[in-house]
């Protein structure tokens, strides 16, 4: 059970990180606030800075380490915040359902994992909770450019698919934290031209609020949740424990009605059941 609550933690970790970003966003420029956060991750990291190049590295490596970091936090992030730009959250969201699916089939191709037939069942009805869970939202943003953004999504959840695909081969060898560490350092840097929206920033929004809710970003979303995720994926088949990301948009629904007082209907609340439902039925025995 520890692998699957790691997985569930990160998840809720993640979850909750929408509700935070959409307080930081009412004073911060959207890439400064990734910067921050990976920044603030990356002195996490510093304690255990020693275990970023492990002795277990072989040659040859580097050619699975780079696309690895590259696919996820750089470009998973960068093609993500655009295409909220471009599309609604729903259309999104939808799109962000079809992660597990990726990671089920391409674990089939390259890791050679099986796919049983309760797991194809708790992917669909999982999958359809989140298009009820998104198509009954109360509220609908702007759509300029829905082919845009929706393509932009799909690349996103293309390169969180990839991520997990190689964490999976690399975790027999690889230390967690050394995973982690090495995707908050090029993260960091990817993001670092952030800075230049931290410098034109008012100083008096600076606030002891903001500073906690950066610094929960960091060191809980974007260093502890990818640690604990990393390690429950090296011990679990990459196709089970993609299903549990299913479970955020059910966080961050519910921690957006809890600490932002946005409305929960009783249709959203069906919609989180079943996906709670489907993420059970796919991982039992």
């Amino acid at each position: 059970m520890l692998p699957v609550l790691s997985i569930i933690g990160a998840v809720i970790l993640w979850g909750s990180s929408f509700s935070a970003m959409r307080i930081l966003l009412q004073d911060l420029d959207p890439f400064a606030v990734m910067f921050c956060r990976l920044f603030i991750a990356f002195i996490c990291i510093i304690p255990i800075s020693r275990k970023i190049f492990p002795k277990s590295y072989q040659k040859g490596d580097w050619k699975i380490l780079l696309p690895m970091v590259l696919f996820q936090p750089c470009l998973y992030l960068l093609f993500e915040s655009r295409a909220l730009t471009f599309t609604t959250s729903s259309q999104a969201g939808i799109i962000s359902a079809c992660l597990p699916l990726m990671v089920a089939v391409a674990a089939f191709f390259f890791l050679a994992e099986s796919i049983s037939k309760k797991t194809i069942i708790g992917l669909i009805l999982s999958i359809f909770g989140v298009i009820l869970l998104t198509f009954f939202q109360s509220e609908q943003a702007n759509a300029p450019h829905p082919v845009l953004g929706n393509f932009l999504e799909v690349l996103a959840m293309a390169s969180a698919c990839a991520n997990i695909i190689l964490i999976k081969s690399l975790s027999s060898r690889y230390d967690t934290w050394s995973l982690t560490g090495m995707q908050v350092v090029a993260g960091t840097l990817f993001f670092l031209p952030g800075i230049k929206h931290i410098m034109i920033t008012d100083p008096s929004i600076w606030s002891i609020k903001l500073i906690s809710l950066l610094f929960y970003l960091g060191a809980c979303v974007s260093f502890l949740a990818f640690g604990l995720y990393n390690w429950g994926i090296g011990k679990i088949e990459a196709s089970r424990a993609s299903i549990f990301i299913n479970l955020i948009p059910v966080t961050a629904v519910l921690l957006g009605w809890l600490i932002l007082g946005e409305t929960l209907n009783p249709k959203q609340i069906a919609a989180a059941i079943i996906i709670i439902f489907g993420v059970f039925l796919s991982n039992q025995k």
